[in-house]
């Protein structure tokens, strides 16, 4: 076959077992075990060789085993008040910023973001608190859903990060390196959400109504007190990363421990919570874990039918520039989010991407980054954005009348990426300042 004919098979492949409604991991394995079968020739036995190795191989590797110890300590801070009190301990802070609680939306989610490396988490945890208090108090509906949408998917971008770890494994990227380049560009989008918010309140005050609270200095101090636990967490999961200390999974089991302590110390952890918070960090852990394995067959298998060559000689017959091929990058990203989660687009699509970008001579930290953003896309964009379904479900708004709410968000998103491609510098300053 030549490269016209492989790329079209593997496509129509693809399309067919994830349109039959199967698991995504399964749909990686039979997508990569016909290709072997039918374009290299291999056998069953050469086949069945292969595929155990590299699940053995990958199944063992020590930088998955960061993904179900973060999962857990955002499970545990979902559970317990510590999300309560860093609501409180946020507002009087932002109550003379134009918006007001609105900005509560987007700190208390670069702030959780930092401790639980999901965006599902960021905005389930800070939306159950923020939303009904914004309401109740007469904030705009569109904009208080659409800013916690927008800023819930920061827990994707923000270190640690789970998309991070996993594209770092896949890639064979340095995931220490791949979380000091999150941080700018995290709080970048934080900015620029908090930015759009403050011309909204400026424009029209009768979208964030003003109260007559004055706060004290003691009432400031009271307030700060309640951030603590949250910011400690912070301190000792990125400290421990950025000092050289500890790696990124020995970070999560340091970040784990001082979690459970926080919360015993607050007598907030009751066995219950301990077992349901366990019990559902093994099973998404699970999931994510399975889909990265079985994504290594798939990259596996796609070197030996040469599909990444396949696809780098097509585009090289099209002579893009490096813009022309972010851009084809960009729009290939966006229409995947339209129908898979943000793990699937990053195990499915680096296999073939990530030579072509490699070839292109972008730097593999940046492509990172911005990949995240991508599929940050996705998760506020129908019909599959799952921040959306979760935001229906705190608001009780239609699913179409969230994604309207969230439109303005998305359009920021796109100004973030605009913005790190004109200076790439914003994610690799970090890095560079910290590591060499």
């Amino acid at each position: 076959m030549g490269p016209y004919e492989i790329s079209l098979f593997v496509l129509v492949l693809i399309v067919i077992t994830l349109g039959s409604g199967i698991w995504i991991m399964a749909s990686l394995v039979i997508v990569g075990l016909v290709s072997q079968f039918i374009i290299a020739d291999f056998s069953f036995v050469k086949m069945g060789t292969i595929s155990a190795t590299i699940i053995s191989r990958n199944s063992m590797s020590w930088e998955l085993s960061a993904i179900p110890l973060f999962i857990w300590m955002g499970e545990l801070l979902f559970r317990t008040r510590l999300s309560q009190s860093m609501f409180e301990g946020l507002t009087p802070f932002v109550n003379r910023i134009p918006g007001r609680l609105l900005h509560t939306s987007v700190l208390g989610s670069t702030m959780f973001a930092a401790v639980s490396g999901s965006s599902a988490a960021t905005t389930t945890t800070v939306g159950r608190i923020t939303v009904g208090e914004l309401l109740d108090r007469g904030y705009d509906r569109a904009l208080t859903t659409g800013s916690l949408a927008g800023a819930g998917t920061l827990g994707l971008l923000i270190p640690p990060s789970i998309i991070l770890i996993i594209y770092g494994v896949i890639a064979e990227v340095s995931i220490i390196r791949l979380f000091a380049a999150g941080v700018l560009p995290g709080l970048l989008i934080a900015a620029l959400y908090s930015g759009y918010i403050i011309i909204r309140a400026t424009l029209n005050p009768e979208i964030a109504p003003k109260r007559d609270v004055i706060y004290s200095t003691r009432d400031l101090l009271a307030a700060a007190r309640k951030l603590v636990p949250v910011l400690i967490l912070m301190a000792v999961i990125l400290g421990a990363i950025y000092s050289g200390i500890a790696t990124p999974s020995e970070a999560a089991a340091i970040g784990l421990a001082a979690t459970i302590i926080i919360t015993v110390a607050l007598r907030q952890l009751s066995w219950f919570v301990f077992y349901d918070s366990l019990k559902s960090a093994v099973k998404v852990s699970a999931m994510i874990t399975s889909l990265v394995v079985c994504a290594a067959v798939l990259a596996s298998s796609m070197s030996y039918v040469r599909l990444p060559q396949s696809i780098a000689e097509i585009i090289v017959d099209l002579a893009p520039t490096e813009f022309q091929l972010i851009l084809l990058l960009s729009v290939f990203y966006i229409f995947l989010g339209l129908f898979l989660d943000g793990t699937s687009i990053t195990v499915m699509s680096l296999p073939i991407t990530m030579p072509i970008v490699m070839a292109a001579g972008v730097d593999p930290i940046w492509f990172g980054i911005f990949l995240v953003i991508m599929i940050e896309l996705g998760q506020i964009t129908p019909p599959v954005g799952f921040n959306l379904y979760l935001l229906q479900s705190l608001t009780g708004d239609s699913l179409p009348k969230v994604a309207r709410a969230t439109l303005p968000f998305f359009l920021l998103l796109c100004l973030g990426v605009a913005i790190i491609y004109a200076f790439p510098q914003i994610v690799l300053w970090l890095p560079q300042i910290i590591y060499g």
